[in-house]
């Protein structure tokens, strides 16, 4: 036993030492289809208006981060173009309105299957435009916004009976920002439709192309003209949006700084304002913290996304008894992160957004350097080309600095020791923010204790950066106001019933007789359950490995469906099936197999007419 033991102890040490020493090579994701997606549209786009394409005046390009190059051509969205938006979206009001809860629920049910149909599309797209790693926007951003769509989708039917004296706003004007496009797009616009509003979205400059995705997601499913509108551009096409009389609410999420601008631009217009900003979360460690899962939590804190999130744990405070060690830890941790392209599904950090955002990241790391702090990089270099910047720590920091005060959006992070409770919150508190923090210690009666102390809006035990669509979001102080997600965030998109009998800023439009709640049709456009066949595999609907699926045509070209796109991982399973399936097949008397067949005869029989409208379709 003892030299058994010996052997397996020699040999874990020499795999040990091999996965040491391994050399690990890139693994990229095909970029394939969303080139060929870009080159359909010619890589020029036009604006998303009342369920068209609209040209736009003026372009500029998008680019890839990771790469420099460009990806395509988007319109500088005019004031024009908001005016003719928020008409589509005011004409489109009183339709969406009453089709009710259960209507607006089977869209946004469409939509969540839509954009899980093109999971991988929406994934490949999102890490070019943005530069964040493929792994994250794939298992982490794509499906958090399907959960979003089907979330809000359940909701729908329930707004009349959960918010009895409340109402829906009207047209809505939502600005996101460009760390994460999809993400933020699904926050805003799945809450708005549930509760029955209409939508004039504007994406961030630098990332637009998963929200012109999106909105041909819409075409796809047929959602009524004029309930989505996505206007792209920059900070000029989002003043237009808030200053336009027609919008009756802005939801924002961004800088500090621009919400202050649209807090006094909306101040006495009577629009409902909502606000998500930014933050200097605290990240707080106590000596009873299990350090290797701290580490782990640094780095979903500060080095997800790069950095470029609002509820970053961008400020280490650790208890003075252990900050070496856990410094040391990190150390060694942060050699062993990967940078490089964003479609490389074995990196750990990509690319920063942009030219003018690594500028700045790069700026105030200098700035706290001439402040006393010191600076610590991992000794591995980053690729030459494109916009990247190595994980940093800055220790030394006192709590007056700029880089302790100032929210950095990159992948930096600050650390601060403390010796006490008392201390650790009146440190976590030494910001203008108040947007998130976590507590790490096994203590759980310490870290009951001193949350309720720290000004943040959501406070994280023993983990960072954990959402769900049904838990609300959102800050307080100069985080901004106001809840994303959950019935909290419901809140945002209705207004007092006594309030939609007060006097208008403009006048509503008239709703014309046909559109009357007692003649509109409820059922006339509604998407399909669900327009995609799957594959039929040993005796189930499975969807494909690849998750792919294609158009069908009818003889006009018009779609008729979709229909799952098999690999050879699907007829490998299928014919394992039918091999499994074939000695008890056979082994049935003709008696047997006859019921079976006369079973599927009867039900063809009963469903004759679908089946023949079918064909018709296809074929003419």
């Amino acid at each position: 036993m003892e030299g058994s033991a010996s052997k397996q102890g020699l040999r874990t040490d020499i795999i040990a030492r091999a996965f040491e020493n391994m050399e690990y090579g890139p693994a990229p994701e095909s970029e394939a289809r969303a080139m060929a997606w870009l080159d359909a549209h010619k890589r020029r786009f036009g604006h998303f208006i009342d369920g068209r394409w609209v040209e736009g005046s003026v372009h500029f390009v998008t680019r890839s981060p990771a790469r420099g190059t460009v990806l395509a051509e988007v319109p500088q969205g005019t004031e024009a173009d908001i005016d003719l938006a928020v008409q589509a979206a005011r004409k489109a009001l009183p339709k969406w309105q009453v089709l009710g809860g259960h209507a607006r629920a089977r869209y946004l049910y469409a939509l969540a299957r839509a954009i899980q149909k093109h999971h991988r599309l929406f994934a490949v797209l999102e890490s070019l435009d943005n530069g964040k790693p493929i792994r994250e926007s794939r298992d982490i951003d794509v499906p958090l916004v399907i959960r979003h769509f089907h979330h809000h989708a359940g909701w729908a039917p329930l707004i009349e009976r959960e918010f009895p004296d409340w109402v829906p706003v009207g047209v809505v004007g939502q600005i996101i920002p460009w760390n994460f496009p999809l993400l933020m797009l699904a926050w805003k616009i799945a809450p708005a439709l549930a509760t029955g509003n209409t939508v004039v979205l504007k994406p961030a400059e630098f990332t637009p192309l998963t929200a012109l995705l999106f909105a041909e997601i819409c075409k796809e499913i047929n959602l009524p003209p004029g309930v989505v509108n996505i206007v792209t551009g920059d900070g000029r096409t989002g003043a237009a949006l808030v200053r336009h009389p027609g919008v009756s609410k802005i939801a924002f999420t961004g800088s500090t700084e621009v919400g202050r601008i649209i807090r006094e631009a909306t101040a006495g217009s009577g629009k409902k304002l909502s606000l998500e900003l930014g933050g200097k979360s605290p990240f707080i460690v106590f000596e009873d913290a299990d350090l290797d899962a701290v580490v782990e939590g640094v780095v979903d804190a500060i080095w997800f996304n790069q950095g470029q999130v609002c509820c970053a744990g961008s400020r280490i405070l650790v208890q003075e008894s252990i900050e070496q060690r856990l410094l040391a830890r990190l150390r060694v941790r942060m050699e062993k992160l990967r940078i490089g392209d964003s479609l490389d599904k074995a990196i750990d950090i990509g690319a920063i957004v942009d030219q003018s955002q690594l500028a700045r990241v790069v700026g105030l790391v200098e700035q706290g350097e001439r402040e006393g702090a010191k600076r610590w990089q991992p000794s591995w270099a980053c690729p030459e080309s494109g916009c990247f910047y190595p994980p940093t720590i800055l220790t030394n920091v006192h709590p007056s600095s700029t880089v302790a005060q100032v929210e950095i959006f990159g992948p930096v992070v600050v650390v601060m020791a403390f010796r006490t409770p008392e201390e650790a919150v009146a440190l976590a508190n030494n910001t203008v923010y108040g947007l998130a923090a976590s507590i790490w210690t096994e203590n759980i009666n310490l870290a009951l204790d001193i949350a309720p102390k720290i000004k943040a809006g959501t406070i994280w035990i023993n983990c960072t950066n954990v959402f769900d669509a049904a838990s609300g979001f959102g800050g307080y102080r100069e985080s901004g106001y106001g809840r994303e997600g959950g019935k909290e965030g419901l809140y945002e998109y209705l207004k007092p019933r006594w309030m939609s009998e007060a006097k208008e800023i403009i006048e509503e439009p008239e709703v014309e007789a046909e559109f009357s709640s007692s003649s509109f049709p409820r059922d006339i456009g509604l998407p399909p359950i669900d327009r995609t066949a799957k594959l039929y595999i040993s005796g189930k609907q499975v969807r494909p490995d690849g998750g792919y699926s294609y158009p069908v045509r009818g003889p006009q070209g018009e779609l008729v469906g979709l229909a799952a796109l098999g690999n050879r991982k699907d007829i490998r399973n299928a014919v394992e099936a039918a091999l499994g399936a074939f000695s008890s097949w056979s082994r049935m008397s003709a008696y047997q197999r006859a019921q079976i067949l006369y079973y599927i005869a009867e039900n063809l029989s009963v469903r004759r007419e679908e089946f023949a409208a079918r064909l018709a379709q296809m074929t003419g």
